[in-house]
């Protein structure tokens, strides 16, 4: 990409920089103009300046740079690059086009991908053997087959959840399990362990990347409480299959694509079997709500026990989205990402299978602290307090 290299200057200096590409910026991080006059301080009419000549001082476009979370070597190029996901982008239907990725979301996608290389490595170089479940299936392969295998390899039973207290007790033994079958799982809500760069789970859901020896799963845990459980389960389906690739599942639902379709399917059946679930829906038909009936016998949230039976023609579509609705606003479940015990967050939004590798590596002198900091996203303290916790 061709264009201005930055020099050193007066950062009191005008620089002149390509309005398109300061316009650029300024949408990729999702700001209006009105949002980033604000949070320099300035009026409208200088940043709508900045878009229309393109002069700019070079503190400011420092500024913007960071407000932007846009390299700052960015801004000198002569026209805005075209950035893409690194993976599939299942979000938008296949006829489309992609919608743009925020930074947020690339810098997530990039950040996992650099832990799944390092961890793919280590496992390598001790002679592990790769996972055989990992892409052992594919999109057209039958969703109770997939489901069933699903189980087997995480050692539950058919009705596997029904023997929790709650469902919340079940979506964490479900992440247990997966992480102790040596699949990555990791819940963030921001992007690292940037409080103030909350990630939009209108944007994405979750994602998996497939690999055979390091797969990892991604869950936006600013997401309902209710709904991840389901997302868990659907990007396991896609390190079954061997389709990696960024999920929506708005209300639930995914996009048009097969494989999408595909992991929806699976993920329900590994959930609720559909012939459990028609055993007992003439009982729970005759509750008030049935829904929670359902939740409570297979300790699976509500939703996702109306979602099942939409699934399965017992109920029509329209009373799924409006008992979604309702239920969303009845219950304010998003976690909030910042809140919570610092090292319980740690916990999740690392990986245990992660941060036990990291830091075996460090304490065996084949990893500096320098590059441990780098994948984990801890410093210092923090690093040495999480190794001090692992008692390894």
């Amino acid at each position: 990409m061709g264009g201005r290299r930055p020099v050193m200057t007066s950062k009191r200096v005008q620089i002149q920089l390509q309005p398109a590409v300061l316009r650029w910026a300024r949408e990729r991080a999702g700001l209006s103009a009105e949002e980033l006059a604000a949070k320099f301080k300035l009026k409208l009419e200088r940043v709508e300046g900045w878009e229309q000549s393109g002069e700019i001082s070079f503190a400011q476009a420092e500024r913007l740079a960071h407000a932007t979370h846009t390299p700052f070597g960015y801004l000198f190029l002569a026209s805005p690059p075209v950035e893409s996901l690194p993976i599939p982008d299942f979000r938008t239907r296949s006829n489309e086009p992609p919608d743009r990725p925020s930074p947020n979301l690339l810098e997530t996608v990039y950040s996992m991908q650099r832990r799944q290389e390092w961890m793919r490595d280590e496992l390598i170089s001790s002679s592990a053997d790769p996972l055989d479940f990992v892409a052992a299936y594919d999109y057209q392969s039958h969703s109770k087959t997939v489901a069933d295998a699903m189980r087997s390899v995480l050692s539950l039973k058919n009705e596997w959840a029904a023997e929790r207290s709650t469902w919340s007790e079940a979506l964490n033994d479900l992440i247990h399990r997966i992480d102790a079958v040596q699949v990555m799982i990791v819940s963030n809500g921001v992007v690292g362990n940037n409080t103030h760069r909350k990630l939009d789970p209108e944007e994405f859901r979750g994602f998996a990347l497939v690999d055979e020896y390091a797969p990892l799963i991604f869950i936006n845990n600013a997401d309902y409480k209710a709904a991840q459980m389901f997302t868990v389960a659907h990007e396991l389906a896609h390190v079954f299959i061997g389709e990696e690739g960024i999920s929506i599942l708005k209300k639930i639902q995914p996009s048009g694509h097969d494989v999408e379709q595909t992991c929806n399917m699976i993920a329900a059946e590994f959930l609720l079997p559909e012939s459990s679930l028609r055993e007992y829906w003439p009982k729970a038909s005759d509750n008030e709500d049935p829904y929670q009936q359902i939740a409570r016998r297979f300790k699976i949230s509500p939703i996702v026990a109306a979602r099942r039976a939409m699934d399965l023609d017992l109920i029509p579509r329209p009373e799924f989205f409006a008992y979604y609705e309702q239920y969303m606003s009845e219950h304010e479940e998003r976690t909030k990402a910042a809140g919570g015990n610092f090292w319980n967050t740690q916990n999740v939004r690392i990986s245990p299978l992660f941060s036990s590798a990291i830091i075996r590596a460090v304490q065996e002198g084949r990893l500096l602290y320098r590059d441990a900091y780098a994948l984990t996203g801890l410093r210092g303290n923090s690093f040495a307090d999480l190794m001090a916790r692992s008692g390894n």
